[in-house]
């Protein structure tokens, strides 16, 4: 049985990701650990739609919820918890991100608030993105060193100590990157106001 306070806040997260447009109605996914087991959401779930029969408990090192429909990213989750020291993850498909990580090896904020949260943002590429082990390993490995990474083509996944924390980050990732296109659209002469940002990139 899952904690109704865990259930809350995954449906209370799950219903902002869907009306900021970050998934589409049964994209992303939400999952926390606690010591060695993992909640995650089930496999087909609305995110912005969650029932409490959504919500999936399994072993950190397996499977062992007796239920098939666990995550198809259950994978990817699993590699994130036993490779850092997140609590929670985030993944979602935040529209202009993914849009940018179609041209960019790296997304670099011009705003103050990305500049100063997330400096940069790599972007992973990998042929079969989606719950793989290719997959799993890659963004692993890119999560270590960044609080939220794009998958190319695919989308993002945000680490936190909270689920709270992880969503924050997605959405500051999206913010970032539709003031970006706003800059472009609107073609003027960029004035630099912030110290030290030619190292932005170099993170």
């Amino acid at each position: 049985m899952i904690d109704p306070r865990i259930y809350e806040t995954f449906r209370e997260i799950g219903e902002d990701l869907y009306a900021a447009d970050m998934i589409s109605s049964h994209g992303g996914n939400l999952s926390i650990r606690l010591g060695d087991r993992v909640i995650i959401k089930r496999r087909g779930a609305m995110l912005g739609r969650l029932k409490p029969h959504d919500l999936i408990e399994t072993r950190l090192d397996k499977n062992d919820s007796g239920v098939v429909l666990a995550s198809t990213e259950l994978l990817v989750h699993r590699a994130i918890y036993l490779n850092t020291p997140a609590l929670a993850v985030c993944h979602c498909h935040p529209r202009t991100a993914v849009a940018f990580s179609l041209s960019r090896d790296e997304i670099v904020p011009i705003d103050n608030e990305a500049s100063y949260l997330l400096k940069k943002i790599p972007v992973v590429t990998e042929e079969f993105a989606s719950g793989t082990p290719q997959m799993a390993n890659k963004v692993a490995e890119a999560v270590k060193n960044y609080k939220i990474i794009m998958l190319r083509g695919h989308g993002s996944f945000a680490t936190g100590q909270t689920l709270d924390e992880a969503f924050m980050w997605s959405t500051i990732l999206e913010e970032a990157c539709q003031i970006i296109l706003a800059a472009k659209t609107i073609n003027e002469p960029f004035k630099e106001y912030r110290a030290m940002s030619e190292a932005y990139s170099k993170f």
